[in-house]
C-alpha cells in the first residue's frame, strides 16, 4: 500500500509506503528525476538491505534514514515502512533549525545509520504511522499543514534518538555537535572541488586543528577521512552506475590529473578504477 499526498502547483511530494513488494531505489537509473529523502522502519524480522551496492545487516525494529543519491535494495520489502518526501514538501536544510537533522541523520558520517527502537520509540513511531494513515485519508484544507507537522515531528523523535545512542550531550555539547554537522553539510556541498579541511574550516571561522579535537570528541574519523570517504562513495557510484571513464570520473571529482585520480582510488580502496568498472554489470542487474 502506497499512500501518497501531491501539490500539484508546487510539486510537494509525500508517501509512506506500508506492505509493498516493490519498494526499492535506483537513483541512477529509472528514479533519478525523483529527488526523494527516505526514512525507512524495518517493522519485520532482520533482513539484509544493499545501499550503493554494499550490503548490510538491517536489524528488526530499527530506522535507516536515505538520502537523495542513495540507491538501496531491501531483502524483504514488504517489512518495511517507509516516508519518503522531496525539499517542495519539506527543505531540512532551509528548516534545520526545527528538526536538527541535517549533517547528522542526513547527509552526515559518510556511513550507514541503523538506529534500533526501544519498546517506547516503537510505540511512539507505531502510533504516529496511525495517524499518518489517517491524515493522507483526510482530503481537507488542511491536510498538507497536518502532514508536514507529523513529518517533523518523526524526525525530531528519530534525530533524539540517535544523539542519545551515538553519543552522551556530556560528550559533545550542542554547540560542537552544530560545528560537525556544519561541516558535513559543507562537505557535501563542496567536496566536488574542495578537498583540504583549511577550505572548511574558513567557512566554520575555525582552525584545523580545532576542526581535529571536535571529530576526536566524538570518536569518529578525522576531517580530512570525511572528505575522501565522500569522493570515494561518489566514485563508486560513478563507475557502478554510469557509463562514465575513469578520466570523466576524475574530472566530475575535482582531480585535473586522471592518473593522479587513479592513484588516489587505489590508496584509499585498495582497489584499481578498472576493478570499478567491473563491477558494474552486477550492479546494473535487471535495471
Amino acid at each position: 500500500m502506497v499512500y501518497h499526498f501531491f501539490r500539484d502547483q508546487l510539486g510537494a511530494d509525500l508517501s509512506l509506503h506500508i506492505d509493498n513488494k516493490d519498494f526499492d531505489r535506483q537513483f541512477f537509473g529509472k528514479n533519478r528525476p525523483e529527488k526523494y529523502l527516505t526514512i525507512a522502519y524495518n517493522c519485520g524480522e532482520a533482513q539484509k538491505v544493499t545501499v550503493d551496492e554494499v550490503t548490510y545487516a538491517f536489524p528488526a525494529n530499527s530506522i535507516l534514514p536515505l538520502v537523495v543519491n542513495q540507491s538501496f535494495h531491501f531483502e524483504k520489502p514488504e517489512h518495511i515502512v517507509a516516508w519518503q518526501f522531496n525539499r517542495e514538501f519539506y527543505c531540512i536544510i532551509d528548516h534545520d533549525q526545527e528538526v536538527s537533522c541535517v549533517g547528522f541523520l542526513f547527509y552526515g558520517w559518510n556511513r550507514t545509520l541503523f538506529l534500533p527502537l526501544d519498546a517506547a520509540h516503537r510505540r511512539k513511531i507505531d502510533l504516529l504511522i496511525q495517524i499518518f494513515i489517517d491524515e493522507f485519508e483526510t482530503v481537507d484544507t488542511i491536510q498538507s499543514e497536518m502532514l508536514l507537522m507529523l513529518l517533523k515531528r518523526l524526525i525530531i523523535i528519530i534525530t533524539r534518538l540517535a544523539k542519545q545512542q551515538q553519543f552522551s550531550e556530556t560528550e559533545l555539547p550542542d554547540a560542537r555537535f552544530d560545528i560537525i554537522r556544519e561541516y558535513n553539510i559543507l562537505v557535501e556541498h563542496h567536496y566536488k572541488k574542495q578537498h583540504q579541511v583549511a577550505f572548511y574550516a574558513e567557512k566554520l571561522n575555525r582552525s584545523p586543528k580545532t576542526l581535529s579535537n571536535y571529530f576526536a570528541i566524538y570518536g569518529t574519523k578525522t576531517p580530512q577521512q570525511l572528505i575522501h570517504e565522500r569522493i570515494m562513495l561518489e566514485a563508486k557510484r560513478l563507475f557502478y552506475y554510469t557509463d562514465k571513464s575513469a578520466k570523466e570520473v576524475a574530472y566530475e571529482l575535482g582531480f585535473e590529473d586522471a592518473a593522479y585520480f587513479s592513484h588516489f582510488l587505489k590508496k584509499q580502496t585498495g582497489i584499481s578504477t578498472t576493478d570499478f568498472k567491473n563491477k558494474r554489470p552486477k550492479a546494473l542487474e535487471g535495471k
